[in-house]
């Protein structure tokens, strides 16, 4: 069995396309079909189903898609050890971030350390809180950074930085000359939220139900997917939002938005560098991590004290 089919078929699988997968891989859709036959007759049976516009593996195809992971990491871990034998650092990390830390940390951290080790590459995925979560315990990522606590027991983390969330309203809104309202008076105006999954929605809720109020009661007019959608929408007065100032240092600075403090309510929350807690980390992936570390007490001291665990 070949392990360069097996890398075009995990493709296949995550992406639930061929083509989708081909590109991952640089090949071809007419390749990529290729390959995965010469697989399904060397296995003896049938290892994808279409269905619809969509690809989904069979149970066998389920069954080589999990040792086709392995066999791949163990390749790269072999790779990695042997460049680390003969003095160099070689490798590719699969990490991830929620938003703000994919979005606003990750990538300065990851620039710094790309000019040291020249010779690895990063892959960095950018999604909510849960998907990252769930990604590090499925083994896609080895881990990752979040605004929010796990609560899945097979997951261990780190706090790295301490952050505390704002209000954000419009430079001509009717609070624009204010240093801070009420929490009570943000339950009168639209509000624009994070979506479900959302470590920045889940700190939200859990200030807000500490402090004796229900989230529910927010008068919610649009849940958006990213922070910078959020911008746009409080730019345009469409209503007010909570935020981390990481994520609009940009706008305050130039006076698009205006942050102010709630009084009534604790926003403070943590980033966590997350992984899980039974696997063990590529020799390259334990260096970022502990990079990670390093970086984020140097890089990023102002917003918050780094605390070990």
């Amino acid at each position: 069995m070949d392990l360069w089919q097996m890398k075009v078929f995990t493709k296949v699988v995550e992406c639930k396309s061929f083509s989708k997968g081909g590109k991952e891989v640089y090949l071809s859709q007419p390749t990529v079909s290729s390959h995965i036959k010469d697989l399904e007759e060397h296995v003896g049976c049938t290892l994808l189903d279409r269905m619809g516009k969509e690809v989904v593996p069979t149970e066998a195809g389920l069954i080589l898609y999990e040792y086709s992971i392995k066999l791949l990491k163990l390749r790269d871990e072999t790779e990695e050890v042997l460049s680390k034998f003969l003095g160099k650092i070689h490798g590719k990390i699969n990490c991830g971030g929620s938003t703000i830390p994919g979005g606003y940390i990750l990538p300065k951290i990851i620039s710094e350390f790309v000019k040291k080790y020249k010779d690895v590459t990063i892959n960095l995925g950018i999604k909510d809180t849960t998907e990252i979560i769930e990604e590090i315990e499925s083994g896609k990522l080895e881990y990752g950074v979040v605004g929010a606590k796990a609560t899945n027991k097979n997951i261990t983390q780190h706090k790295l930085i301490s952050d505390k969330l704002c209000l954000v309203v419009a430079n001509d809104h009717k609070w624009n000359d204010k240093k801070s309202i009420s929490v009570e008076q943000i339950f009168e105006e639209p509000f624009i939220s994070r979506e479900q999954g959302s470590g920045t929605l889940k700190s939200i809720s859990l200030s807000l139900i500490k402090a004796g109020y229900d989230i529910k009661k927010l008068k919610v007019i649009a849940e958006m997917g990213n922070t910078v959608s959020v911008c746009q929408a409080v730019k345009n007065n469409a209503g007010i939002s909570i935020l981390s100032p990481i994520a609009v240092a940009d706008e305050l600075k130039y006076g698009t938005l205006k942050a102010l403090d709630i009084t009534g309510i604790d926003l403070s929350r943590n980033f966590y560098l997350t992984k899980h807690k039974y696997k063990t980390l590529s020799p390259t992936g334990e260096l970022f991590l502990n990079f990670i570390k390093d970086q984020t007490k140097e890089l990023f001291s102002d917003i918050g004290k780094q605390e070990e665990k």
